[in-house]
């Protein structure tokens, strides 16, 4: 229970004392038929605003503002609702000191994305929202709207943050993964790069063989060649004097 109250108390919204829930009351009316009771009940004040006469309304209203706080502890129902005592000037001074106080306790960030900073200036506004309520309904209501209107906005943003996040992973990592591939072909090319070069190197070397075994055989073939011109030559001379011996006698 004392842990419970110094969670309670570390908030900056004014809550009541807790109070034992105990089974079998009379049910109060419902949150919803505020409004049109309040609408009979209420007279008109200064600057055109309505005064809520009961202080049961002005409660139920901040009930549907602020909901009331439940657990249960030692099999026990607990409840404690927001304070419907007026917010005097020291109030108000007190409150902006409890809420510099709880921003230095808390280390929260002076600029920047802070959910510690977001959520103490929340609960400065839910304050504020109560103060407002119990001397303006309308003006509460009015700045609910606004509060709620601003926790909308900052889902919205927060959904499209995490969405542009997601997407800029999801591009970061097919990029990766392109690139990734790209290295592959990159290598691939390379190694069939050295293949060609290794190919035509080795197919320089056969024509060059090729072509020292293609001179050696033409100088062959033209050596042969001569050495059978000459054999022929001095054949064909050793005939024509034989047969010029054998002619001349005769005459």
């Amino acid at each position: 229970m004392a842990d419970r109250n110094l969670e309670l108390q570390t908030t900056l919204v004014r809550y009541n004392n807790p109070v034992l829930v105990v089974k079998h009351v009379e049910k109060r009316e419902p949150a919803g038929d505020v409004a049109p009771s309040k609408e009979q009940t209420g007279r008109p004040g200064s600057g055109g605003a309505v005064v809520v006469d009961s202080p049961r309304e002005t409660e139920e209203i901040l009930n549907c503002i602020l909901p009331p706080k439940t657990w249960e502890e030692d099999g026990q129902l607990w409840t404690q609702t927001v304070s419907s005592t007026p917010a005097t000037r020291q109030d108000v001074i007190n409150l902006q000191e409890m809420l510099d106080t709880r921003l230095q306790q808390t280390q929260a960030r002076e600029t920047g994305i802070c959910p510690v900073r977001r959520e103490l200036y929340t609960q400065c506004f839910d304050e504020l929202i109560r103060q407002v309520t119990i001397n303006c309904t309308e003006r509460g209501l009015l700045l609910l709207r606004v509060r709620d209107e601003i926790a909308m906005s900052l889902e919205a943003y927060e959904t499209l943050y995490c969405s542009s996040v997601s997407f800029g992973i999801r591009k970061a990592l097919q990029a990766q993964e392109g690139k990734e591939k790209l290295q592959e072909q990159i290598q691939q090319v390379e190694h069939e790069k050295e293949m060609l070069l290794n190919s035509i190197s080795d197919m320089k070397i056969k024509a060059d063989q090729a072509e020292r075994r293609n001179a050696e055989l033409r100088a062959s073939e033209e050596k042969k060649h001569s050495e059978e011109i000459a054999f022929l030559k001095k054949t064909n001379a050793q005939l024509k004097a034989q047969l010029e011996g054998i002619i001349a006698p005769k005459k």
